[in-house]
């Protein structure tokens, strides 16, 4: 499924993330206030516009109807949290920010950051490949043969419980954790529901984990 992204701040971590997604099929907003900048990254993505990312020039941009914006301004503190307020106003259902040191991440969830990639262990290739594995947010290596891993509620689990969806015997993957609104429940109640934007958290083999992304790709969940 294509999705539309939008990448604020074009150095060289968002433009490895702007332009590997646009690599693998998707819509690519790049947006910087540097022309250069823009004028080299013009070739590899969706559409890339020099703008100063305030309120008005995002909303005329049509941020607003992205699916992701990712917000790569991690050297400039101040504008990295105004433009982050400025998107989450916006009511963009998933916001990625770039941090350039341990208190700015905080600042950063603080004021609604969905997540905070930090350069030094996190890189643009990386993330850009993990947020085009539909659902899946981010994957951690537990050893060769298993990985815990976190996705958003797909869209065909919205609604259903983790009785109906039988996770583990139709996956082969456990559920370790649900995220609601901030707060992780690690034994949830296997009646709950799950509602859009949940972030759960699963560990199974990379096999299974493999099968499981087609799935997803295939839109059959």
């Amino acid at each position: 499924m294509v999705k539309n992204f939008a990448v604020i701040g074009c150095g060289r971590f968002g433009r490895a993330v702007a332009t590997t997604l646009y690599k693998l099929g998707h819509d690519v907003l790049a947006i910087d206030k540097d022309e250069e900048v823009i004028q080299n990254i013009a070739d590899d993505v969706t559409r890339a516009v020099t703008a100063i990312p305030d309120e008005s020039a995002l909303r005329d941009l049509g941020v607003a109807d992205c699916d992701i914006v990712i917000v790569s301004m991690g050297s400039d503190v101040e504008s990295s949290v105004i433009t982050t307020l400025i998107v989450k106003e916006l009511k963009v259902p998933y916001v990625i920010c770039k941090a350039g040191s341990e208190i700015q991440e905080k600042i950063l969830y603080k004021i609604g950051a969905d997540r905070v990639i930090s350069p030094e262990r996190d890189s643009g290739v990386k993330l850009a490949k993990n947020l085009v594995s539909e659902n899946i947010l981010d994957k951690i290596d537990l050893d060769p043969d298993y990985t815990l891993f976190e996705i958003l509620t797909p869209a065909k689990w919205v609604g259903k419980s983790l009785i109906e969806l039988d996770i583990r015997k139709k996956y082969h993957l456990n559920i370790v954790a649900i995220k609601k609104l901030k707060k992780f429940m690690i034994t949830p109640n296997p009646e709950e529901k799950l509602e859009e934007n949940y972030t759960i958290l699963l560990v199974g083999s990379n096999k299974s984990i493999r099968q499981f992304e087609q799935k997803i790709k295939e839109e059959i969940i």
